[in-house]
């Protein structure tokens, strides 16, 4: 697995998160327990035949694990609506219990620490279909065009355990990457994630279409994708870049995808570093729902349109010239597939930051106006429901607002920061200083403060933890302009600009008013704040 970097939440004052009620069931998937930590996953090697017709799924997931701590119990889990055909461990079958998805497989011998287990577990049933993929999780069977079965699958949040069996939890990604080699029926491909290393005729109607990564990898992201593909090979300074589309896409596929994909690898390897899964090549595989970020096969369904489906998410048109899916599940690579967070409940980890890489984007190619006339009409998407982070342990998401407001709050830090060279410098740095591992919350808050050199904690916590947005307020009594902060945690602090006669003043409000000289001829509804440098509430009285 990757290098975990665990810290305590409650040392940010996140235990001021709402608790809610959750079962049994929720904590099993969600928390971790010594059958859990007690082995670490090296490697995955899955080998299963699909059935279209059936919608059926039989084979086996060979667990290849390090003993942590010494054991003779440990989870595996697998959706209790799979059958559970056999699992061997040196020939042996084991005995196992189920409770709702997780299963406890026991041992006739306690396992050393520091010591290579391997155990092959054999499985069969029909996975769990979405009713809205990528939305919910689960497979989608459907048909393109020509009337030839089209499935792929997106189990983000709900659990790659769904169709799989493995640990389905973030904590752990296999050391040595993973195989996947999956038989389909002749006439279609599958593609998954990694390298293709070869197909094998099984002579009962069935083609194996085999793969590899070699990197760790989520278990989210591990993905099959079945369809009449035809695949366009190209190359970009060394990295390769394969895309594979339904038939009668190719042409269409070809134009739209050289538009958007060497200027945003360019982009991206710019900001954040090298493409992190470089081993593995990146590919696009078009897929019969919208998207995900599924490492080195990103799920591709924007049908070949501009925007999101051919709209501006941000409402401003400056979204309009790019394919939305492409950038952002491409940004994942580097944010939420190379860099993950250890608890769904941090999500904002992968999906802030990966809002964020669209405005960047825009920047790189159309500039810094254009890119804060977007990030700015995404202002209109943040709902401020909930907090942006979960409860931790049992596998529940924060906020959607996780996505724009957790991009409004990088854009607000870029401005506090108020050096660009420094902040590019920070998010490179970041990117390739958790490059491959597995981090929280607090990981994140202390690089930043260390990089920027500044406290930046109250400010996270205010919109991560919060469903309040700043407020400014602002007043004028003769030659003096008073300022304070409001709708924020007492402890609250964070610099902001205003602009007084065509010149920036940087203020270092608190909750405590404040006051500083002006001249008296100025209005107040003269005083301009820069609310597009930073997503605060104005009023002024």
């Amino acid at each position: 697995m990757k290098k975990i970097l665990l810290f305590s939440i409650s040392l940010l004052g996140f235990n001021q998160i709402e608790a809610q009620n959750f079962s049994r069931k929720d904590s099993l998937q969600g928390g971790l327990r010594e059958e859990r930590t007690c082995y670490d996953v090296m490697r995955y090697n899955l080998d299963i035949k699909i059935n279209p017709t059936e919608k059926s799924i039989v084979g086996f997931n060979e667990i290849i694990f390090k003993v942590d701590d010494n054991t003779s119990k440990i989870q595996v889990d697998l959706f209790e609506n799979m059958k559970i055909e056999s699992i061997i461990w040196k020939n042996k079958k084991l005995t196992y219990k189920r409770e709702f998805n997780a299963v406890f497989i026991d041992f006739p011998e306690e396992l050393k620490k520091g010591t290579t287990q391997t155990i092959t577990f054999n499985y069969s049933g029909n996975p769990v279909i979405a009713k809205n993929a990528p939305w919910d999780g689960g497979f989608v069977f459907t048909k393109d065009k020509k009337e030839n079965p089209w499935i792929g699958v997106a189990v983000q949040g709900t659990g790659a355990s769904l169709w799989y069996p493995c640990k389905d939890s973030q904590t752990d990604e296999p050391d040595n990457g993973a195989s996947m080699k999956v038989a389909v029926p002749n006439g279609l491909m599958n593609v998954s994630n990694g390298r293709f290393l070869g197909s094998t005729d099984l002579k009962d109607g069935y083609t194996r279409w085999d793969w590899e990564v070699k990197n760790p990898i989520n278990n989210y992201d591990i993905t099959v994708n079945i369809a009449d593909y035809v695949h366009i090979h190209d190359n970009h300074e060394g990295l390769d870049l394969d895309y594979y589309v339904l038939r009668y896409n190719e042409e269409t596929a070809r134009k739209h995808f050289d538009n958007d994909v060497k200027p945003m690898m360019n982009c991206f390897q710019s900001k954040f570093g090298k493409y992190p899964f470089h081993e593995d090549g990146y590919k696009l595989v078009e897929t019969p729902y919208l998207g995900m970020e599924h490492q080195s096969a990103v799920a591709y369904g924007n049908k070949y349109k501009k925007g999101y489906l051919g709209n501006d998410l941000s409402g401003t048109g400056a979204g309009m010239f790019f394919d939305y899916i492409t950038i952002h599940e491409t940004g994942h690579e580097w944010f939420g597939n190379s860099i993950t967070s250890k608890d769904i409940a941090d999500m904002w980890i992968h999906e802030g930051f990966t809002t964020y890489t669209e405005t960047v984007f825009i920047e790189c190619v159309k500039g810094y106006d254009e890119a804060i006339r977007y990030i700015n009409g995404s202002k209109f998407n943040v709902r401020n429901d909930r907090p942006i982070i979960a409860q931790f342990g049992v596998n529940k998401e924060g906020s959607g607002d996780m996505y724009a407001k957790g991009a409004l709050l990088l854009n607000t830090i870029r401005h506090i920061i108020n050096d660009d060279e420094k902040w590019w410098k920070l998010l490179y740095d970041y990117s390739e200083t958790y490059k491959k591992q597995i981090i929280d919350t607090k990981t994140v808050i202390d690089f930043f403060n260390k990089e920027s050199n500044m406290d930046l904690t109250p400010v996270f916590e205010q919109y991560l933890t919060t469903t309040k947005i700043p407020k400014l307020v602002l007043s004028k009594s003769g030659g003096k302009l008073s300022y304070n902060w409001e709708n924020v945690k007492d402890t609250f602090k964070m610099p902001v600009d205003i602009v007084v006669n065509e010149k920036t003043i940087r203020l270092h409000p608190t909750t405590s008013k404040q006051e500083m000289k002006i001249d008296k001829k100025i209005e107040l509804e003269n005083i301009e704040v820069k609310t597009k440098q930073f997503f605060i509430k104005i009023e002024k009285k």
